[in-house]
């Protein structure tokens, strides 16, 4: 319920936005422009999932994921759909990279439709098939596009470096590639969970 988790997903979008600004004025790639934004916690907030396992006793099931996917309830974090839509409205593809099981991919996508968001299709929604790291499925939009953002909760959405969560490696890296964020990597509020729980 903390008012200071909305402030820091709109502060996310704010910067967010002024990268989406600050493309009219680099040269024109070959490739189209593309934002790739994690689901779970980035653009879908699943706290009443999570409230409803913590009152139970709970820890996180897959049956009780797929039950809570199928209800289509999830809401959009504060931001997100005024920022993914323009973001849109500037001709950027949108391009949904989720360990949402695949099995769950027409939900998500029905869910993500019902609150309006762009590009919100079984080409732009690539869910986890086989491996949990995100790095083939980057490399599969950058193929086609320019990528201008990263969002994500987790920073293994940013780059493949952060997999390996080795002690003290994760801390390293940040401090390596420190200039990237907010400016390629927006990274928003997860206290509920995360690979910082190991």
């Amino acid at each position: 319920h903390a008012a200071e988790y909305r402030a820091l997903a709109h502060q996310a979008f704010n910067i967010a936005k002024v990268q989406i600004d600050n493309l009219a004025g680099l040269q024109a790639s070959i490739k189209p422009w593309a934002v790739i934004a994690d689901i779970d916690e980035t653009v879908l907030d699943n706290t009443p999932y999570n409230a409803k396992m913590a009152l139970l006793g709970k820890e996180f099931d897959k049956a009780s994921w797929f039950d809570w996917g199928l209800q289509k309830k999830a809401k959009a974090v504060p931001g997100a759909l005024t920022f993914f839509n323009y973001a849109a409205e500037k001709g950027i593809k949108i391009f949904y990279i989720s360990n949402r099981y695949e099995g769950q991919k027409q939900e998500t996508i029905e869910n993500l439709k019902k609150l309006g968001f762009p590009n919100a299709d079984a080409e732009h929604v690539l869910l986890k098939a086989s491996t949990s790291g995100k790095e083939p499925r980057r490399m599969e939009v950058k193929s086609t596009h320019q990528i201008a953002l990263l969002l994500g909760d987790n920073l293994s959405d940013f780059s493949e470096v952060f997999d390996d969560r080795a002690e003290g490696m994760a801390h390293e890296n940040v401090e390596k590639m420190r200039l990237l964020f907010g400016s390629k990597f927006i990274v928003f509020p997860n206290a509920i969970y995360g690979h910082w729980e190991t």
